[in-house]
This record gives structure tokens, C-alpha cells and sequence, in this order.
């Protein structure tokens, strides 16, 4: 049964003494945890690797622009790439060391697509850069709580990696009134939240704070899926004194995504291609909240990051601190490494993470996990025919129609796709997830997108191109009146000149003809 049903909710907002029901969801799926191997041993600090490569691009938005050259000696948390345009966010260095190299490096990306990046040679001091560090981070504006927090580079820790300066000014502007830390992580294999909040959670609740404090938002709720009741106990004892209030929410998947939290919660739909601050809601990540405590009472930009490392390849699954711009292979051999051989690497998690080729690839400022699986945790099964039975429906959490989205896709017809709710589609892959014939919707609505947003390139492109034919016309055209007039006025020129020549001519003949007669 995919439906969570009321009843169900009540009795659980009943359980953990919530005021008020939660909300019912639409489908959603219940695939299995595997939590366990990783949720258990506490956080380690992963140990320094010799280098680390920063990627310039670790956000939604443009690349940030470095500031320093080869050979710079810089300390842990200067800045080493300003923010460009509205939606970015600058970087800053991970460790204490020397700028060895510029240049492009195999980004997490399927097809190990480069990107800017700058390596940093670690000289092991881990000596931090001067930070000003204000005395009561509460007596700030809330603009300059927005401006601290877009200087210090914290971007969605969920997964989503958007500026979190941009929404927290876009909140203030849209008039927020709930603020919602999303506690989820629903994803499975992925414990880095969890652990984060039973061993953090007094500076979660303090950062969470501070972002109500820089939104204005009145109420402001915490949601956890009720598999973790650790994090709920730690967040609700850390919260006790506070406005905060942590609510357990089903466990299922998406409930991480945004939509279906505040859904649940507040009883709220996000309109069609609209933004939760639409109808007055502000959802963050509780591992975002973190970082603004860091960056607001300690001067820490962000710097690391909490990442599972786990799947039935790795030896010792765990969750590390690891600074961003450590490989992908220094976690894993931070763990003991592989105990078998992967049949496929995750960076994020196995439902919406990113498929690497290999390990040699940066950990960035979004990524949440590093998965090495097994082949009997990694289905492959050649895709059948639709059978038209409905499951991708009944399991869709925005309430879309998969089936009819991918029959249009698969004849060349994204656009009619887009009239079946294409748009609205979180590529969450439940829908890919129940099918019986294994057709990777998912994939199919994620081409289309990706086509889609290809078209719109040129089409602005060509408008772009158009415009700047038109203008080239325009001022070609302007160009030849402007010679025409210009030799108009040179011809009047030279026959008001002849004629003041003929006059002056015709006057001197008549007064050499005046002389002679006298």
C-alpha cells in the first residue's frame, strides 16, 4: 500500500504528542534502509589527505571566480573563489597549504565531465585564517545574517546545493511565516543527518535559530522520520526551551524531498511551477543549519562536510568529517576500503545520486554520500514493455501520470510529455523503483528535461542571434543613410560652393566690363 492513510498519521502525531495530525501524502515507496550498516559507529574525522581539489563549481548557479594564483600559501578557510552573479557562492580552502595547481579536473559527474578546479598541496597545520566573529550573532540584521552566511559559501546540504544566502533574502522578501528544517533523509544507505543530529544537535537548534532570526519566520518545525528516534530524542531535548518544535514524520521515500515535508507538515501544496516561499514556507536542511552555527558563532566558513560512506563493498561503513575537495577514494579507503569489487559507486545516495566511473572524484559541498554496492544490491535487469499497471501512478508522490510522460518521450515528443506534468516531476525514481518491468522512467524523464532545456538554450540562442542580425541590420542600414546624407550634404556643399564661385566669377567679369567702358 503506497497511500499513507490518515488514520495512520493521526495515531503517529498522536504518539509523539504533536498538537495537530500531520497531513496525508500521495504515493511514495518503502525500499529498504540498509541504515544499519553506518547509523551505528559515531563520527570520524576523515585523516588529512596529502591533496585536496576544490571544484570552482559546487552550487546551483554560475562558477565561482578564483582569486589566487600557483604557489599562493593560503590558510583553512580563506576565501579562494568569489560568488559571480545572483545565484552563486564563493570557496573557500578546505585546509592550511599551497595553491600547487589551476585547472581543469574530473568533476561528479557519469561522465567524469571536467571542470575548474584548484589543488591544494595540505602542509598538515590545518592553521585557520583570522575570522571576524561577531559577539552575538542574535543582535545581527537579518540582512547581515543573510550576508554572513552568503560570504561564508553554505549552500542546501541536502542535496540540492542552492546558494542558502539567496532564499534566506528571497524569504524575507516573500514574507515567510514557517520555517521547516528538513530532518528526513529518506534516501537509503545515508546516515550523515542522522548522526549529525544525535551528536550535534544544540548547534542544529542554534543554527535553526538563527535562520529564523534572519527570515522572520513565526513557526518554525523540524521534521524527522520516525526510523531515527535517536535524532528525534537528541533534537527534542535540545529544543526544549525553544520555539522549536520536532515532529516525527513517517518514514518513506521521497519524504526527504521538500514538497512532500511541507505537505506533511503544514497540509500545503507548492504550486505548479512555483517555490515553497509561494505560499509562505521555508525548508532548509538540518545539515545547512549547522553550518550557519559554524559560520556565525565560530567565523567557520564551509569547509566540510558530514558524508556516509557505505554500501556491501566497503569494509567498515561509517560517517566521516571530510574536508571538500578530498577524493571520493580517500573516504573509502578511510574505511578500510572495498571488501569486494563494486558493481557500481554512488556520490549521494543510490536514488537520486550521482553514478561515478571511479573514485578518483572531489567530495563537493552537495554531496552526502559515498555508496560502493554489491552486485546483489544492485538489480540489473533488462527493461520490458509498459503492461500499463498503473504502480509508477499509484507511487508517484506529485500525483503525476509516469506512463503517459514516457510513452510520449519514447516516440520524440517531450513537449506533449510536459502537458502530462513533466515539469513537476522531482526525479525522485520511485516511479522507476515499482515498475515490474524495470524501465527506467526516471532516466527517460531526465533525458527529457535535459532535451528540453537543450531546446530552450537555442531557441534563446537563436532569438539572441536574431536579435543581433537585426541589430547588425539595423545599423548597416543606418550606416548607408548616414553616407547617403553625408554625401548630400557634401553635393550641396560643392554646388553652393560652385555657385559662389560663378557668382563671384560673373561679378568680376561685369565690373572688368564697367572699367573698360569708363
Amino acid at each position: 500500500m503506497n497511500r499513507i492513510s490518515e488514520p495512520f498519521l493521526q495515531r503517529l502525531a498522536a504518539r509523539v504528542g504533536l498538537g495537530s495530525p500531520l497531513h496525508k501524502l500521495r504515493g511514495g515507496v518503502h525500499p529498504e534502509g540498509r541504515k544499519d550498516l553506518s547509523a551505528d559507529p559515531p563520527i570520524r574525522v576523515l585523516p588529512l589527505p596529502e591533496r585536496l581539489f576544490v571544484p570552482m563549481q559546487q552550487h546551483i548557479g554560475a562558477p565561482a571566480r578564483h582569486l589566487v594564483s600557483v604557489g599562493e600559501t593560503v590558510k583553512k578557510g580563506q576565501l579562494l573563489a568569489a560568488s559571480q552573479g545572483m545565484v552563486s557562492a564563493p570557496v573557500h580552502a578546505p585546509t592550511s597549504g599551497r595553491i600547487s595547481a589551476i585547472g581543469d579536473f574530473p568533476g561528479p559527474h557519469p561522465s567524469g565531465l571536467q571542470m575548474p578546479t584548484l589543488t591544494l598541496e595540505a602542509d598538515g597545520n590545518e592553521t585557520w585564517f583570522e575570522a571576524d566573529i561577531p559577539a552575538d550573532p542574535f543582535a545581527l540584521s537579518p540582512e547581515e545574517v543573510a550576508t554572513r552566511v552568503g560570504a561564508a559559501g553554505i549552500v542546501g546540504l541536502g542535496g540540492a546545493a542552492f546558494p542558502a544566502a539567496v532564499k534566506l533574502h528571497l524569504s524575507r522578501r516573500s514574507e515567510v511565516r514557517t520555517l521547516i528544517m528538513n530532518g528526513g533523509e529518506c534516501e537509503p544507505y545515508l546516515t550523515c543527518d542522522d548522526r549529525l543530529m544525535r551528536e550535534r544537535a544544540q548547534q542544529i537548534v542554534e543554527g535553526i535559530r538563527l535562520i529564523a532570526h534572519a527570515t522572520g519566520a513565526s513557526k518554525i518545525l523540524v521534521g524527522i522520520e520516525d526510523n531515527k528516534p535517536e535524532a528525534i530524542a537528541a533534537m527534542q531535548a535540545a529544543a526544549k526551551a525553544t520555539v522549536v518544535q520536532v515532529i516525527a514524520v513517517p518514514a518513506m521515500y521521497p519524504m526527504g524531498s521538500e514538497k512532500q515535508m511541507i505537505q506533511v507538515l503544514t497540509g500545503q501544496e507548492v504550486p505548479a511551477g512555483g517555490r515553497a516561499a509561494d505560499i509562505g514556507v521555508l525548508v532548509h536542511n538540518v545539515g545547512t543549519a549547522y553550518a550557519v552555527q559554524q559560520a556565525l558563532c565560530l567565523g567557520r566558513p564551509l569547509v566540510s562536510r558530514i558524508v556516509t560512506v557505505s554500501g556491501g563493498a566497503i569494509m567498515a561503513p561509517c560517517n566521516l568529517e571530510a574536508p571538500i575537495g578530498a577524493l571520493a577514494a580517500d573516504l573509502v579507503r578511510a574505511c578500510g576500503g572495498l571488501r569486494i569489487d563494486a558493481a557500481r559507486l554512488v556520490l549521494g545516495g543510490p536514488m537520486m545520486g550521482t553514478q561515478l566511473s571511479n573514485l578518483d572524484v572531489p567530495l563537493v559541498k552537495g554531496s552526502s554520500g559515498v555508496l560502493a554496492l554489491t552486485s546483489a544490491e544492485v538489480e540489473q535487469t533488462r527493461p520490458g514493455p509498459c503492461i500499463r499497471c498503473s504502480s509508477c501512478v499509484r507511487a508517484c508522490p506529485m500525483g503525476l501520470l509516469p506512463l503517459e510522460m514516457a510513452a510520449r518521450i519514447r516516440v520524440g515528443d517531450p513537449a506533449g510529455a510536459v502537458d502530462w506534468g513533466l515539469k513537476d516531476c522531482i526525479a525522485c525514481g520511485s516511479c522507476s523503483y515499482v515498475c515490474p518491468s524495470h524501465i527506467p522512467l526516471v532516466h527517460y524523464f531526465n533525458h527529457a528535461k535535459g532535451d528540453l532545456a537543450a531546446r530552450e538554450r537555442l531557441k534563446m540562442k537563436n532569438e539572441a542571434t536574431k536579435k543581433l542580425a537585426d541589430e547588425r541590420s539595423e545599423r548597416m542600414a543606418r550606416i548607408v543613410r548616414e553616407r547617403e546624407e553625408a554625401a548630400r550634404l557634401r553635393a550641396a556643399k560643392k554646388a553652393a560652393a560652385d555657385a559662389a564661385k560663378k557668382a563671384v566669377a560673373v561679378a568680376a567679369a561685369a565690373a572688368a566690363k564697367e572699367k573698360e567702358l569708363a
